[in-house]
């Protein structure tokens, strides 16, 4: 059995938090490697929503997302250390060694939970933008990027992940972001595609101009595998504790990918042969599917209801592709809606039915109950029925959010959508 220090956890959720990191950059790689490599405004974007993660969270979303509430809705901006960190403190003290309020258990110091939740503001905000593309002028991209990071991504993080937030004290649980990141990255990006929808129409396009698919094999190779080592810090890091369950979370996370790949690909097989598309990408996709459902759920399920996950991921994202490619009024080449909003809900359903309290309380949810398939009874539909309020309402809040934002930029901007390739660096 593995007796955790708080000198350990502190290390191993520094550790986790930069393979998150890596992570948006690599989200930029993977829409190189399926749209091309000339597509370098992808990481010029990655590169510049990391760089506006750090400065915003540190100056006021940390605190906004993870303070203490106010009536559970939003974390005390004035929350000790406060505005920039403390960063101006002429104090002998260091605010960032203090542990902080809600980690007593694990011992996480300021610095170490304030970079760690970050990188999940950062990844978030980059899943988002796979719909931005050539779309949006880069100062729309900015603008909008700023916002999220004061307040969009803020809420459901503080509403789920805060201790204090009410769909926590109702009982929500979400373990590494099936609803905070991607579900909610999902809303998002919706509300982004309903506002470019507009601006497009009102310019006389019958239908969104699409952006065709160029694989680069390397690039996307590399893309996945950045992503796959990314998220041994995304799930297992949020155990928050190198303990037992760490393990377990690495042994599902990995396992439920790898279901998710070769059924995705399997499953492909029983399209007709024009709409398989390249087995490679095919596969890359039903990897990332898996690693979306079990986020929400790896802390809490044992590894053999990974593989079951899994597999039901691949089938899962086929008909979720093949309904969304459908629709001809948004262009999501990378799958936002078919893969992180899909998978991510999915997920956080699955909560109620595949949960088991022996791994949950390893990962600092002993009050989760069994789930349906595993005895769980009326505890795990009451369950069911809190994890479904919990995705109306971040669904909800996030879509206004964010379409309110982009509308206002636009309105600010003179249209957020780029007339030419070159406004979207520019």
């Amino acid at each position: 059995m593995i007796t955790p220090t708080f000198v350990d956890n502190n290390l191993w959720v520094l550790l986790a938090a930069l393979l998150v990191f890596t992570m948006t950059i690599a989200v930029g790689l993977l829409e190189v490697g399926e749209l091309g490599e000339a597509l370098t405004f992808s990481l010029l974007k990655t590169v510049l929503m990391t760089g506006m993660s750090l400065v915003v969270m540190a100056a006021i979303g940390f605190n906004v997302a993870f303070a203490p509430t106010w009536h559970g809705l939003i974390g005390n901006p004035f929350y000790q250390p406060g505005f920039f960190l403390g960063g101006f403190s002429s104090s002998s003290a260091n605010p960032m060694a203090d542990t902080w309020w809600s980690q007593s258990t694990t011992g996480l110091t300021t610095g170490t939970y304030f970079l760690f939740e970050t990188a999940f503001a950062a990844v978030t905000l980059a899943l988002v933008g796979v719909v931005f593309l050539c779309k949006l002028k880069l100062s729309a991209v900015m603008a909008f990027s700023f916002v999220y990071f004061v307040l969009i991504w803020n809420l459901p993080a503080a509403w789920i992940w805060n201790p204090s937030g009410w769909l926590a004290q109702m009982g929500m649980v979400d373990f590494a972001g099936g609803l905070v990141v991607h579900g909610a990255a999902g809303a998002a990006g919706l509300a982004v595609l309903v506002q470019v929808w507009r601006e497009e129409k009102a310019r006389g396009d019958v239908s969104s101009p699409q952006t065709p698919i160029r694989i680069s094999p390397g690039w996307l190779t590399l893309a996945i595998l950045l992503l796959w080592v990314g998220w041994f810090g995304f799930n297992p890091g949020s155990v928050l504790q190198f303990n037992d369950e760490t393990i377990v979370v690495v042994l599902t996370t990995f396992l439920a990918a790898a279901a998710a790949g070769m059924s995705t690909l399997g499953a492909s097989y029983l399209l007709p042969p024009s709409r398989r598309g390249s087995p490679l990408l095919t596969s890359v996709n039903g990897i990332l599917m898996g690693l979306i459902i079990i986020t929400p759920l790896a802390g809490f399920v044992s590894p053999g209801s990974a593989i079951v996950l899994g597999l039901l991921g691949g089938p899962l994202f086929i008909a979720a592709e093949s309904y969304f490619s459908g629709r001809s009024w948004f262009a999501d080449p990378v799958g936002l809606l078919p893969g992180h909003l899909t998978g991510g809900l999915f997920g956080v359903v699955m909560i109620a039915f595949f949960a088991q309290t022996s791994f949950a309380t390893g990962s600092g949810a002993p009050s989760l109950p069994n789930g349906l398939l595993f005895g769980g009874g009326m505890n795990a539909a009451h369950q069911l029925g809190i994890e479904v309020l919990g995705i109306l309402a971040v669904i909800a809040a996030v879509f206004a959010l964010s379409f309110v934002t982009i509308y206002l930029i636009s309105r600010v901007l003179g249209g957020a959508l780029a007339t030419r390739p070159e406004d979207t660096a520019t």
